[in-house]
């Protein structure tokens, strides 16, 4: 399937802002996705990334992967009530393919983003829901097949801490656990060759809500349901032991599915994992700071490439990849500087840890 009429369009609207920003900017530093021997990726913003040419040089440099940030989920391609919005998307598959890109879905079906009208409608009669969801998966995955590579099927599926499924999720309080199979397997049937993750936080430390994961995980590939790999979102803190991060990394590998560690940032301050919870122990970036940064990127990498076998290394994406436009400051409201590039798009120390791990 060839994506045109948007793209078409994408291009009369990029060719028109390119004229006020810089036509060739100039990147020193060595590439990410020359260097490693496995997809690295970044979350993007379609709009306004696309128009910008800085944003859009250091990304076709450093990443041979694309996990859109907001433009692929349920709120965004169905806003309205049996209305799906595909042009973003389609723009996306069409960048990708002109850059030679993975495109990675992200994702399915997640508490966060489902639609105020699905949770009226599922509240009102239960059966919908059940049906709605095959459909939408069904009709989302099947138009891309082949297009996009891998989805996040189910996201954050597990309490925020210690254990237990996420109970304040409309699809758990009608459909029950069963959800969560019944998802990968209609993604399966719209797309067989499509690589289907479960992804979730803090189970890099929080190890009550890793193991649960993995025991539900480890059920899941027991009574075979299609999935093919875990997603560790890894918004690490700069206090999290390297030797937790390990442990967790090879009891995953141990289940032979693919890793992706999917959602990377490296955070100096603190939260409680809710909106605008976050602590600002620090609010100067200090050069020790960024060397202990840059330490911490080199060894998370480093963990992924030694514990997680070569067959099962789907990849490293960064969530965002500057300080400017990076989520942790807008969400936890709070300062910090979690990523490898600056607030003016200058490379910190942290992009040679990366680089340094990837050596």
């Amino acid at each position: 399937m060839k994506v045109v009429i948007w793209a078409v369009f994408l291009g009369v609207l990029v060719s028109g802002c390119y004229s006020v920003l810089d036509e060739s900017p100039h990147i020193s530093e060595r590439s990410l996705r020359k260097t490693a021997n496995f997809p690295i990726g970044t979350s993007l913003r379609f709009l306004p990334f696309i128009v910008d040419q800085r944003l859009k040089a250091l990304h076709e440099h450093h990443f041979d992967s694309y996990t859109a940030g907001n433009d692929m989920k349920m709120h965004r391609v169905m806003p309205f009530d049996n209305e799906f919005n595909f042009q973003t998307v389609d723009a996306i598959v069409a960048y990708t393919q002109q850059n030679d890109q993975r495109l990675f879905g992200h994702n399915l079906i997640w508490h966060s983003s489902t639609p105020k009208w699905v949770v009226e409608k599922a509240r009102k009669d239960p059966q919908w829901l059940a049906n709605f969801m095959r459909e939408y998966i069904h009709a989302y995955v099947g138009r891309y097949k082949g297009l996009v590579h891998g989805w996040d099927v189910v996201n954050e599926g597990i309490n925020t801490h210690g254990g237990g499924y996420r109970t304040d999720s409309i699809w758990y309080e009608i459909l029950g656990e069963k959800y969560i199979e019944q998802a990968f397997h209609y993604a399966h049937e719209a797309d067989p060759d499509a690589v289907l993750f479960y992804n979730d936080f803090n189970t890099e430390r929080d190890m009550a809500k890793f193991d649960f994961m993995l025991s539900m995980v480890k059920d899941l590939q027991a009574r075979g349901v299609p999935i093919s790999g875990i997603g560790f979102q890894m918004h690490i803190r700069m206090d999290i032991p390297d030797e937790v991060i390990a442990e967790t990394l090879q009891k995953a590998a141990d289940t032979g599915l693919q890793i992706h560690l999917s959602e990377v940032d490296v955070i100096f301050n603190t939260h409680n994992d809710s909106k605008g919870g976050g602590v600002e122990n620090f609010t100067v970036l200090t050069p020790e700071m960024r060397a202990a940064q840059r330490e911490k990127y080199k060894n998370l990498v480093r963990m992924y490439r030694e514990i997680v076998p070569k067959k099962q290394q789907y990849g490293i994406t960064f969530w965002g990849f500057n300080d400017r436009d990076t989520w942790i400051k807008k969400f936890f409201a709070m300062i910090d500087w979690p990523t490898l590039y600056d607030e003016d798009l200058q490379a910190k120390p942290a992009l040679l840890g990366v680089l340094e791990g990837l050596d």
